[in-house]
């Protein structure tokens, strides 16, 4: 019987991007990984971060206590397959987890050791944390005052960044996180000592919570040599946040010296509570227990009483007229980035997109495809009974004031003219199109247009030219 074609929720999941936290691991040394692999933590994390074929591969092979011939695995794979299958055996062994051998396969055996003790529960190596005692004279926060929290920390970095420059006065972050913001280059330095939003930092507002959060999380293990801190220990510790369970609380005595000094930095990024500095045990937040999972790292319901910002609550009509059923600040300010705000009430702000709102978007670095993507994104219940989910011709006109924007490109180059002849000219023209610099030509006027890396080259050329004529 035929099978039914893919529908479009069943697009191919090796072709989705990879985590980005993979690609970092992939700059590693094996060295570096193998470390990592020996806490089973840190194996089921990112055995979780893998796509479904990856998985699919590693549990085949993760109870075989010896390699198998490739050919025995390649052999159920059908001739679709084959690509697919042989990018998951790359991406595998880019991550050492499998070596890079085209006869036998087998798991690291490190990486295969930890996962097997992370699925049998099996081990004393506390590599999933240890939870605190219980104490009686402190009761620990509930889930509810562990999403406030961490709501309250994330949005006042966000809230922070898109107020810069406004002349607004927002509650500051500490300052690692102002560092922090800066080595990203989400923020930059103006008029002595001002922070101001960056190009990459209007991007980094339409991004998604846990993009926004993981690339914060990188340019942190970027900077590990330069704090002189263990890589290995850092990428440890995140990873086991990942999987400890919201709402617990877990001693600190366990700690490495470099995941001690942590704590103050994810204290500040809203990822971990603890009721003092000195306290023997902190509690991680949502943020944290959801980095490698596909759940969403704020809580559905922020703390100001706002709908849902998984279901959205954004209206787009055909006349450009947006209804934004909110009172969050930072969702304000947002939309304020891209649309002009017309009327303000308790639970409702309306506004429009306009040519203006959308170029001076463009101009601070945000493109037509995130302002859609972001619409769409938060686009409320209601808007998602329709079908396209945003008016075409919205979407159409948006991408055409970009088009209005980049319809001209400046190169800087020479123009050549004043040639002899026509053969002069084509002979020095051909040369330049042997080099692939030529940017524009003109035959009736006998010039052309190269660009500045080619000059030296067809000025050389010129001036050999000329000297053998004389």
């Amino acid at each position: 019987m035929p099978s039914a074609p893919p529908t479009a929720s069943e697009v191919p999941v090796e072709e989705e991007t990879a985590h980005a936290l993979l690609a970092f691991l992939r700059t590693q040394s094996q060295n570096t990984l193998t470390r990592l692999y020996q806490r089973p933590s840190s194996c089921l994390s990112v055995f979780r971060l893998l796509r479904p074929l990856e998985r699919q591969l590693i549990m085949n092979l993760v109870w075989l206590e010896s390699a198998i011939p490739a050919s025995t695995m390649a052999a159920w794979v059908t001739r679709e397959g084959k690509k697919p299958y042989t990018n998951a055996l790359a991406t595998l062994a880019s991550l050492h987890i499998l070596p890079n051998s085209a006869v036998k396969l087998n798991l690291n055996p490190t990486f295969k050791s930890g996962l097997r003790q992370a699925i049998t529960g099996g081990g004393v190596s506390a590599s999933f944390g240890v939870p605190a005692a219980r104490d009686t004279q402190h009761i620990p926060p509930d889930i509810d005052t562990l999403d406030a929290y961490a709501l309250e920390r994330w949005e006042t970095i966000l809230h922070y960044m898109v107020s810069s420059g406004t002349g607004q006065s927002p509650a500051r972050p500490s300052q690692d996180v102002l560092f922090l913001l800066q080595r990203s280059g989400l923020m930059a330095s103006v008029q002595s000592a001002t922070l101001q939003i960056t190009s990459s930092g209007f991007q980094f507002l339409l991004h998604s919570p846990h993009a926004q959060l993981w690339e914060l999380l990188l340019q942190y293990l970027h900077m590990a040599e330069e704090r002189q801190m263990d890589l290995v220990e850092i990428l440890s510790f995140l990873l086991m946040l990942s999987t400890m369970e919201l709402g617990r609380e877990y001693s600190t005595e366990n700690l490495s010296p470099t995941q001690t000094e942590m704590l103050k930095d994810l204290r500040d990024y809203g990822l971990i509570w603890q009721r003092q500095a000195s306290s023997p045990c902190f509690n991680p937040s949502r943020l944290a227990t959801t980095l490698t999972s596909s759940a969403p790292p704020l809580p559905t319901v922020s703390s100001s009483g706002t709908g849902s910002q998984t279901q959205g609550f954004i209206v787009l009509e055909t006349n450009y007229r947006v209804y934004a059923y909110t009172d969050n600040p930072l969702q304000i300010a947002v939309l304020n980035l891209f649309v002009t705000l017309k009327s303000r009430f308790p639970n409702l702000v309306i506004g429009a997109i306009t040519r203006e709102s959308v170029k001076k978007a463009l101009a601070n670095g945000i493109t037509a495809d995130q302002i859609i993507s972001y619409l769409t994104t938060h686009a409320h219940p209601q808007m998602r009974k329709n079908k396209p989910l945003l008016p075409v011709t919205v979407q159409d006109q948006i991408r055409l004031w970009e088009l209005e924007k980049n319809r001209v490109k400046s190169e800087e180059g020479f123009l050549y003219t004043a040639f002899a002849s026509q053969a002069d000219y084509e002979y020095v023209l051909n040369y330049a199109k042997q080099l692939d610099v030529v940017l524009w030509e003109s035959p009736s006027r006998r010039c052309f247009f190269g660009s500045v890396d080619g000059h030296a080259n067809i000025r050389g050329f010129i001036e050999r030219r000329t000297a053998g004529n004389a």
